[in-house]
């Protein structure tokens, strides 16, 4: 249930906060039904580097080359 505590909103803004609640608590309930990690896995190095990188071009070292 809503209480409106302060002023007197339009039903247009009244429909709007609505919507946006509505929205929010849908969203949240996606997220929380979906498989979440467990504590201990939050800072497993595996989860970060899951990214591939494409292979170093003929050229690469020259690339690597920072002048002082």
């Amino acid at each position: 249930m809503i209480k409106v505590v302060r002023g007197n909103p339009t039903p247009e803004e009244l429909a709007a906060a609505l919507a946006v609640v509505q929205a929010r608590a849908a969203a949240t309930a996606v997220v929380s039904s979906g498989a979440a990690l467990p504590a201990e896995d939050w800072s497993d190095p595996a989860r970060i580097a899951r990214r591939t990188y494409r292979a170093p071009g003929p050229r690469a070292w020259a690339r690597t080359y920072w002048p002082a």
